[in-house]
């Protein structure tokens, strides 16, 4: 088991404690103490969903962008010191679990109380006056929704008082109720989430409207402010206090106004995008805004979020039917915004006859409109270059001459990735995907550096095509070989086309295997080596990156992408389209290293 699923299992096992003991006092009705186990579970899987609603929504940027109020990344940093933001749910759950046993007066409560609701309400107003965020840790982190639950042992510990003496004192004078609870606790949780989610969705005309409101509900731009100046707004839920204070931030109203009238506008545009797809059903929870924590690890199949797939399939559907490409990601580099927009397509549609059309329809209107917002290079990612489809960008390119926005597939960077990893002494190497884009450039390549290839592919027209643009004394080194077994002997393969375990079983103990086929094939063979798909590491001063890209490490891209970045940073003004120019393969890898990207194989 990993270490991410052991820590899941261990915290997430406590809360099962409170279920098990709660779904048992249903049949022991002598033992009530326990039968508050079963609220304290509910209630604590209600406010982790309370959570996790406002998280996912803050993070749909193709919801919430010119909403945002620091408009900044959460880098990988930020992201594991916040890793176990929702130990303070825990930790007031065994708080209350504990005051339950201590005090048997409370095992006995009322659904509903009718006296008890003004009691909580007096309680919790002079609670909201103590109720105030210290600068701890906190305050040098980008203010966001699980930001929230970020805090030392202390301050949960204060938190936990700050929502329990409302309730304990309602208990004291015979006011509770289970509704009092579960509506103090949620509604305490709900103004929380608001102040942290860095979105800005308080409509400043209902101030305008209503002016003495604004003492009375905070917004997120109001709690910004506590995060970006020292010594002001401290108060949660209530500028009153801040106010009677003397801490309320003047530039409070001013700045909630200047930010929902900037939300109606379209924010900066992107420098470059890079335009992806999703895999499949099980990458797509995958996403930031559905698993911040699971999103900034290497993709690989969660046992805990398979229950979802269901969900996603019929998301797939709905997507499939109506939906436009929409912003997935982004993040700094060297001034410039780079954004990842997503397709919303999965692989295997896009081996559907059928699709094939929408497919490019949307694509198509994803450059129209990174060429209206002024976007410089738009690279596209993996089956969106598809030769078969749009041949590799060309299709556009040739529909629309006049794009100031310069189209990449990427696959130059790719390519040279690939030959770089090859050991300069390798002097034969057996090429599946042959006849590829990338196969033939790769075999181009190597070729005049005096590489034998052998060549798989049962088509001798294409093969021939392919050597005849070879210089006349580099063509002996290229020769076309119809079966698995003509490699027997070659311990060097480069896979451009999914192979089977039975057909890696052809290849010789000690053979690594190369490759640049999506999905990358299985490591079967335990007497051989693999590399990963080509990629490189984005340069150390790259900004609020907070997501792995599919299988990558932390900060490491497709290479496709890394191509569009170097195209970007270097200005180039050509488009990167159809066949690879095997003479730019060295200039374009020579770019990309001035630049600071790095090859995966030399950083691990």
């Amino acid at each position: 088991m990993s270490e991410e699923g052991f820590l899941f299992l261990r915290q997430y096992g406590i809360y099962g404690i409170f279920l098990a003991k709660g779904m048992y006092s249903m049949y022991q009705e002598e033992i009530t103490k326990e039968r508050w186990c079963l609220h304290l579970f509910v209630l604590c899987m209600l406010r982790l969903a309370m959570y996790q609603a406002w998280t996912s929504y803050s993070n749909m940027l193709f919801l919430t962008r010119n909403r945002i109020i620091v408009k900044k990344g959460v880098d990988f940093k930020q992201i594991d010191k916040e890793w176990h933001w929702d130990n303070f749910i825990l930790l007031q759950g065994i708080v209350a679990f504990s005051v339950l046993y201590m005090f048997p007066t409370f095992e006995t409560l009322p659904l509903w109380n009718k006296k008890g609701h003004h009691s909580s309400h007096s309680s919790s107003c002079s609670n909201l006056r103590a109720t105030v965020l210290q600068p701890t840790q906190i305050d040098s982190c980008l203010i966001h929704l699980i930001a929230a639950g970020h805090a030392t042992f202390l301050e949960h510990l204060l938190l936990t008082v700050v929502i329990g003496v409302p309730i304990m004192g309602s208990f004291l004078i015979g006011r509770g109720s289970l509704m009092m609870i579960y509506g103090y606790v949620l509604i305490f949780d709900l103004l929380r989430c608001l102040g942290h989610s860095n979105v800005e969705i308080v409509p400043y005309k209902m101030f305008d409207a209503i002016p003495f409101l604004r003492y009375i509900l905070y917004t997120p731009t109001y709690h910004s402010l506590h995060h970006a100046e020292m010594g002001t707004n401290y108060c949660l839920f209530m500028p009153l206090f801040d106010a009677m204070g003397n801490t309320l931030n003047r530039k409070s109203w001013e700045m909630h106004k200047k930010n929902w009238l900037d939300s109606g506008k379209n924010g900066r545009a992107p420098d470059f995008v890079f335009l992806a797809h999703g895999v499949d059903l099980s990458s797509a929870l995958h996403a930031p805004f559905l698993n911040r924590s699971a999103a900034s690890l290497p993709y690989y199949t969660r046992i805990y979020l398979l229950p979802f797939l269901p969900v996603t399939f019929v998301v797939m559907l709905l997507m499939w039917a109506k939906s436009k490409t929409f912003l997935h990601s982004f993040y700094n580099l060297r001034g410039r915004l780079h954004q990842t927009w997503a397709v919303p397509r999965f692989g295997f549609q896009y081996f559907l006859p059928f699709a094939a059309k929408g497919i490019n329809k949307r694509i198509e209107e994803a450059i129209l409109r990174a060429n209206r917002l002024g976007v410089k290079v738009i690279s596209l990612a993996a089956l969106n270059k598809n030769e078969a489809l749009n041949g590799g960008g060309t299709l556009f390119v040739n529909k629309h001459p006049n794009l100031k926005v310069r189209v990449v597939h990427g696959n130059t960077l790719t390519a040279a990735v690939t030959l770089n990893d090859i050991p300069k002494d390798v002097s034969e190497v057996f090429l599946t995907g042959a006849t590829s884009k990338l196969g033939r450039a790769i075999a181009l390549y190597l070729c005049r550096k005096k590489v034998r290839v052998l060549m798989l592919t049962l088509s001798t027209e294409r093969f021939r095509k392919i050597q005849t643009e070879a210089p006349a004394d580099c063509q002996k080194y290229l020769v076309q070989v119809t079966k698995y077994q003509a490699a027997q002997n070659c311990k060097t393969w480069i896979v451009g086309k999914w192979i089977t375990p039975r057909e890696q079983n052809f290849a010789p103990a000690g053979t690594h295997f190369h490759q640049f086929v999506v999905p990358p094939i299985l490591q079967f063979r335990r007497d051989c080596t693999y590399d990963d798909l080509a990629a490189m590491k984005l340069p150390e001063d790259v900004e609020g990156l907070g997501c792995c890209e599919y299988t990558m490490e932390r900060g490491v891209v497709h290479a496709c992408h890394a191509g569009g970045v170097v195209h970007a940073l270097e200005g180039w003004s050509h488009h990167e389209v159809g066949a690879i120019d095997v003479d730019r393969i060295d200039l374009v890898w020579k770019a990309a290293l001035k630049h600071g990207l790095k090859p995966v194989s030399s950083i691990r």
